[in-house]
């Protein structure tokens, strides 16, 4: 597995991002598979032919990551019917679940990458010193393409959401 180094920072330390590679913008979006329960999966691939975005958070039960997920949330309503919005992490099932219930989370599928870090891997994205997913956003096209690529510097950011909705725009 590759590392990756200098690229993010938690509250100002360096991580190390590990994967088997970094996907970028033009790249075709490696397929993967996350979990929406502890045996209900779901596959990239499923979403051929629309646009999908992929807000990458941490861990939800962080403000900023709880963030995300609103506000991610709250836009998807204005994205239309050919725009899936994927919310993952390496929280449990459970816990996103209980997050998406609590807070009335229904534009987003909430799904997590804790069973095989599939995700975490094809992306590399994986915080070796911390255990969790870089906070990004990744918008890909109806075309299976990668339009859009945001890896947040410090973790303790929100992403550029503007920049994500306007790749989003450019996408349809």
């Amino acid at each position: 597995m590759a590392e990756f180094k200098n690229q993010v920072t938690y509250r100002g330390q360096p991580v190390t991002l590990e994967g088997d590679g970094q996907v970028q913008v033009g790249d075709v979006a490696p397929d993967f598979t996350v979990f929406k329960g502890f045996f209900e999966s779901h596959q990239l691939s499923e979403l051929k032919g629309q646009v999908v975005v992929l807000s990458v958070a941490p861990s939800v039960d962080t403000k900023v990551c709880a963030i995300q997920l609103r506000m991610f949330n709250k836009q998807a309503t204005d994205m239309g019917p050919d725009v899936k919005v994927w919310y993952l992490s390496l929280d449990l099932p459970f816990a996103l679940n209980r997050f998406s219930a609590a807070e009335g989370i229904n534009n987003v599928a909430v799904l997590s990458d804790y069973k095989n870090r599939e995700f975490a891997r094809k992306y590399g994205l994986y915080m070796k010193e911390l255990g969790l997913l870089a906070r990004s956003t990744f918008v890909v096209g109806r075309d299976g393409k990668v339009v859009f690529r945001e890896v947040v510097p410090e973790m303790m950011h929100e992403p550029d959401y503007d920049a994500a909705l306007e790749a989003v725009r450019k996408a349809l």
